[in-house]
């Protein structure tokens, strides 16, 4: 009888222990961060448009994921790089009470619900505009710089005109990152190069200052109809910052329409802060991770009117991260401003910005 008692004993104890495991087990999923829906190549082909009209208008404009691409080819620790930096992301998301992957959007990252504050305040970027010039109106001036500084700056605090215009539907989530910038430096280069590409040629001929600490901006004509491409967060130093050609830079002086709002460098140093293009750089399944911009099939070009429907909702087309002309892009959601924060927090990519 004591025996059976014992062995009685024991297999309670075992299941026990097996709940105690399993109890365990489903704690630890529950503050998992989950990266399936992860990804960094991307469908680049300029046949990848919208249904919205004006879309067969002004195709090339921003070159980040061709750079991103290429970049992954020739160095092979660049994904898994990234991958750190958006795990990064989302487990910063996560740990101020925000679902990692939530339904109700274009993926996994924030949004979609009542921010919760974190504790950075508003950061401060400071900027180094590095002009290259091959004439006189490359050379921009101090005046056309200083608008772009000052576009920068009311558009990632939400203090554009502009952003009144939105939607009942979006304008709840409309954000203020918090986010400011300071011109700290000008470098002016004359160059023989009358097309500098998006190779990066332009870096390795005038080096990033403090790229750890500082936007570095390169100022120079690109070619190829081509407006801007940015770096990722993650990438090589030597590369780090955004290049813009001169003519869609600022608001005044060598500037040209209907790209002359200054908001070619709000959408590239969007990308520097860690947000994709709105609809993921794929079809409606594909995922900026983010949760509150919808779903699309493509970008939009242009001014659309509102609604302009795709993947059965409600394009964002105002966000700045698509691709309509500078007059009608015009906010950044929580949930993407979420996501730049992140990057700056302790273990961030660009945690050594702060001072």
């Amino acid at each position: 009888m004591k025996k059976i008692l014992l062995g009685m004993a024991a297999i309670a104890l075992l299941f026990t222990a097996c709940d105690d495991d399993k109890n365990e087990i489903i704690e630890d999923q529950s503050v998992k961060v989950d990266m399936s829906d992860f990804f960094v190549y991307t469908d680049t082909s300029d046949d990848l448009v919208s249904k919205s009209s004006n879309s067969k208008n002004k195709v090339k404009t921003c070159h980040t994921m061709h750079v991103l691409n290429k970049q992954l080819d020739a160095n092979p620790g660049l994904e898994k790089k990234m991958y750190d930096v958006e795990y990064h992301t989302r487990s910063f998301i996560a740990a101020k009470g925000k679902p990692t992957k939530p339904g109700n959007g274009n993926g996994g990252g924030g949004g979609g619900e009542e921010p919760t504050p974190d504790n950075l305040g508003v950061i401060n970027i400071p900027v180094n505009v590095i002009v290259v010039y091959s004439n006189s109106n490359e050379n921009i001036s101090d005046a056309q710089i200083a608008s772009q500084i000052t576009v920068l700056n009311d558009d990632f605090r939400k203090a554009n005109n502009d952003v009144n215009q939105a939607p009942a539907e979006f304008s709840g989530v409309a954000a203020d990152s918090e986010i400011t910038f300071t011109l700290a430096n000008t470098f002016r280069n004359a160059s023989s190069t009358t097309s500098w590409g998006t190779n990066n040629a332009v870096k390795s001929a005038y080096p990033p200052v403090n790229p750890e600490t500082h936007l570095n901006i390169w100022v120079c004509n690109i070619g190829g109809g081509i407006l801007g491409y940015a770096q990722f967060p993650g990438g090589n130093l030597s590369t780090d910052g955004v290049v813009c050609s001169p003519q869609y830079f600022g608001t005044t002086g060598y500037v040209s329409a209907p790209f002359d709002k200054g908001r070619t460098m709000t959408h590239e140093v969007g990308h520097y802060l860690n947000l994709r293009h709105i609809w993921g750089d794929g079809r409606c399944k594909r995922d900026d991770f983010v949760s509150d911009t919808p779903s699309s099939d493509g970008p939009n070009y242009g001014c659309p009117s509102y609604p302009t429907v795709n993947c059965r909702s409600n394009d964002m087309t105002m966000n700045y991260m698509d691709y309509v002309d500078d007059a009608c892009m015009y906010m950044f959601s929580e949930g993407q401003k979420e996501r730049m924060r992140a990057i700056f927090a302790p273990g961030g990519a660009r945690e050594s910005m702060l001072p």
